[in-house]
């Protein structure tokens, strides 16, 4: 367990080398859902991620016990980055060990910040296996979410959140091996807080909702998710215990809810958040967690770190699938002028462009018709039955 003067330590060793991130009130999902809803923006936190505080922390306090092999970490992502960070602020080696998968965008952030890469495993808990032996080979472990240090710092956000509102009813925390949510949860619990402490994860890797609700740590096999960050397949021994003992209640979201939670928070708050960081967002507007009116709601929006490919995607589908955009494909003459045509008449009814595919060569075509594929941007479902309706009356056939 950790105590409130442990937190508090934390918080005084790595004050100088963090950023205290803004809690924001938003008026949008207050609205929503007819609560008091703030935001703690890790996503504004060195590095991206509330993952820095972790690491900084474990680093500074056993720097007396880092030899030249520096330290080592496994990661897919965000506490790579934060190990990496720490290590340059400590002034020793560091080492990340990441699976062959890992994208390169995050590959690329960890090496700007001075970490050698290293390449093992198909998964993190094979990536975590190749770091334990270079740990023992002489490098210090930093473990991404099974450490006492790693904890405490991150419980510094629990601290951060009664200093600046105080009274709190719910804290909303993204889960994957739950260092984060026993860090938050032990320092506000610890400080007397009545908040009631409540888990997210993605619905595709439940390890710690069935720990949580069984009472037993399970391994689980990881779905496909885009919240890669909390895509851990057994809660941490440690968080566990500290799970047990704060924790109220642990759900869980779907691709979809955390996919329209990043719409939102991108349209609505300006900001880029990965999908762990949406889920305790798609968790309050998901109607699942049953919050009396007037509650005061902090949601964890622990990291932005999401591949540009990944993002566009998701918002791409996010617009879709609230009828926002549509494709629709028609052959017409492969002549000057006709697609120029189409596409004003695609305007003419407020139809807005987004991507344009000509196909020559598809089976079944004349030589003298392409087939067109026209991405558009909609203003919802009517607006896309006047489009189809107005083309078939000007002669287009579009499917």
């Amino acid at each position: 367990m950790l105590t409130p003067e442990e937190i508090a330590d934390a918080s005084d060793l790595i004050r100088p080398y963090i950023h205290r991130t803004p809690l924001v009130y938003s008026p949008t999902f207050s609205a929503m859902t007819g609560c008091e809803v703030y935001l703690k923006l890790e996503t504004l936190q060195k590095a991206g991620s509330f993952k820095v505080r972790g690491a900084v922390h474990s680093i500074l306090r056993n720097q007396t016990e880092i030899g030249r092999m520096g330290v080592v970490a496994a990661s897919a992502g965000n506490h790579a980055q934060g190990v990496a960070l720490a290590a340059g602020i400590a002034g020793v080696r560091a080492t990340i060990v990441m699976p062959a998968g890992s994208s390169v965008a995050k590959q690329e952030a960890t090496r700007g910040y001075g970490a050698e890469i290293v390449l093992a495993g198909r998964t993190l808990q094979e990536s975590i296996i190749y770091a334990q032996l270079l740990a023992e080979r002489g490098a210090f472990l930093v473990h991404p979410y099974d450490d006492k240090y790693v904890i405490a710092g991150a419980g510094t956000i629990g601290s951060e959140i009664l200093e600046d509102l105080g009274d709190v009813g719910y804290v909303i925390v993204p889960v994957g091996g739950g260092g984060l949510i026993a860090g938050i949860a032990a320092a506000m619990k610890g400080a007397g807080s009545p908040a009631q402490i409540i888990g997210v994860q993605a619905a595709a890797c439940d390890a710690a909702y069935r720990a949580f609700t069984f009472e037993e740590r399970e391994l689980v096999s990881p779905g496909r998710t885009i919240a890669d960050g909390i895509a851990v397949p057994i809660v941490g021994e440690r968080p566990f215990g500290m799970i047990r003992a704060f924790v109220d209640q642990i759900g869980v979201v779907s691709e979809e809810e955390m996919i329209q939670a990043i719409l939102l928070l991108l349209e609505r708050k300006h900001l880029v958040v990965e999908g762990a960081g949406s889920a305790p967002l798609a968790y309050l507007l998901s109607g699942r967690g049953m919050f009396p009116k007037q509650s005061r709601i902090v949601l964890i929006i622990s990291g932005g770190n999401i591949d540009l490919p990944l993002f566009q995607r998701v918002i791409r589908q996010a617009q879709v699938a609230r009828d926002r955009s549509m494709t629709i494909s028609m052959i017409i003459d492969d002549r000057p002028g006709s697609l120029a045509k189409l596409l004003g008449t695609i305007a003419g009814v407020g139809g807005n462009i987004l991507e344009i595919i000509q196909k020559r060569d598809e089976k079944g075509l004349h030589p003298t018709e392409i087939r067109v594929e026209v991405e558009i941007e909609t203003r919802g479902l009517l607006h896309q039955e006047r489009i189809r309706s107005y083309l078939t009356d000007t002669g287009y056939l579009p499917r």
